[in-house]
């Protein structure tokens, strides 16, 4: 079996001459130094060189954001040592959400497919193969929804890679028809996962309160759009593809991005050597409960009776979700 996979990457990577490589999105603002950490891990990647290059740049939000936002534009028509790179300069500010969700829209319905990235995910010198295989593996697989390049630091051992439900945003790809299932309003996705009565899995065993991020974009106090590509597919039952080691460090927790706040409880090593991407297409119960341990203990510093009731609810709903995994296998 082991001489299978062996040559199944074999044969991946050679057919890479008949293959097109996907895009790569790139989505900036004002970050300088982090853009250009972005970009040279990028470069580190052996694919680079024969990838085309996306960047959608911002317009500044207010007068204070002008030299950044200028700094940033002179610095990405500088960049070379991809195929060739296509400079997109928004004329208003859009907002990270928006700038996502159309730059992403016009890359893919012009290419099929593209690897999504924002200004603060650094990457493997895998990244790029890890991504373009797997789109190749599962082009056709219709429950397939996505490829994702970062995992939770999670304390078990993982599988080299595996599926789970939904979608994820930091490092992706995804091809027309996948994205072609992204709903933009919150509000159709948010009353469709009570529908189903999926909130407790939805928010990862009771775990993380995705379900309350999805209810406050609905109604207006937020504007992200990841949390709508996660219940997009979610509530389709799709799957995405993630790595065992993440392929993907955000280094955007120092307090500089739109959605991240200052901590470092994400931070990872990087893989240092290439991923076997064929799996079984089914979703991992074993690595859904690890990050489901992951986010649970991200709670230690709240209240004891917020931290027991998590406890509870955890314990409540595992065998029942487990239950669930068996059935779809």
């Amino acid at each position: 079996m082991k001489s299978f996979f062996i040559l199944q990457t074999f044969s991946l990577r050679n057919s890479r001459a008949t293959m097109s490589l996907a895009p790569i999105v790139l989505f900036v603002y004002n970050r300088l130094d982090h853009t250009a950490r972005v970009v040279h891990a990028l470069l580190d990647n052996p694919l680079a060189e024969a990838s085309e290059l996306y960047i959608y740049s911002d317009a500044p939000k207010d007068t204070d954001a002008l030299q950044k936002v200028s700094t940033i534009r002179n610095y990405i028509k500088s960049i070379k040592g991809f195929k060739n790179v296509h400079i997109h300069l928004r004329e208003h500010n859009l907002g990270v959400d928006e700038n996502v969700i159309l730059g992403v829209t016009e890359v893919i319905n012009n290419h099929g497919k593209a690897i999504v990235m924002e200004d603060d995910l650094v990457t493997s010198p895998h990244f790029l193969q890890y991504m373009n295989d797997a789109l190749d593996l599962y082009e056709k697989e219709e429950d397939v929804i996505s490829i994702h390049g970062y995992v939770y630091p999670v304390e078990q051992q993982l599988k080299e890679v595996f599926f789970l439900k939904g979608a994820d945003c930091w490092g992706w790809a995804t091809w027309k028809r996948g994205w072609d299932l992204f709903e933009r309003n919150g509000g159709e996705l948010l009353a469709k996962i009570e529908e189903q009565g999926s909130q407790s899995e939805f928010d990862i065993n009771n775990t993380y309160p995705y379900v309350q991020a999805l209810r406050e974009q609905a109604t207006g106090k937020t504007t992200c759009w990841d949390i709508r590509w996660y219940a997009s597919a979610f509530i389709k039952g799709k799957l995405t593809l993630y790595p065992g080691q993440s392929l993907v460090s955000n280094i955007g927790h120092d307090g500089s991005g739109t959605h991240c706040e200052a901590n470092n409880s994400h931070d990872v090593v990087l893989a240092s050597s290439p991923l076997n991407v064929r799996t079984p297409i089914q979703p991992d119960p074993e690595a859904y409960f690890a990050f489901a341990d992951f986010l649970r203990k991200l709670y230690s510093g709240t209240p004891a009776r917020k931290k027991n009731w998590l406890s509870k609810l955890f314990k409540q709903t595992k065998n029942r979700i487990r239950q669930t995994f068996h059935k779809q296998d």
